[in-house]
């Protein structure tokens, strides 16, 4: 279980690795060109029921904090999902990983610059 802080809350933000790891290369790749947007979780199922959102801006720092010291192996696909949903007016939703058999995985990096073009 990752973990993602946010501004200055001392709350951490608990994301599951793989899902962080997608996460934030879909958000680098939003901050790197200035865009502000929301994000959006359901509630773990050990907290309250509910759902929370951020409105993520370059300005505000970011930090990410993964237990894994490997990184991922990134899905094309998930990244895609996820950043689709990043230009939509509700804002970055964190899905669910959709698994295909067929699709090919990513480095982070390879990930990264497939999604700046």
């Amino acid at each position: 279980m990752g973990t993602m802080y946010y501004g200055g809350s001392a709350m951490p933000i608990r994301i599951d690795d793989r899902a962080l790891a997608h996460l934030k290369v879909v958000l680098a790749t939003k901050l790197r060109r200035s865009e502000s947007f929301t994000l959006s979780w359901p509630h773990a199922e050990d907290q309250p029921r509910g759902r929370s959102t951020l409105w993520i801006h370059p300005s505000i720092p970011l930090r990410f904090v993964f237990d894994d010291p490997e990184p991922a192996v990134l899905s094309r696909a998930w990244i895609e999902e996820l950043a689709q949903s990043a230009n939509s007016s509700g804002g970055i939703a964190l899905i669910a990983e959709h698994i295909d058999s067929a699709q090919t995985p990513l480095g982070e990096r390879a990930a990264a610059l497939q999604l700046s073009n």
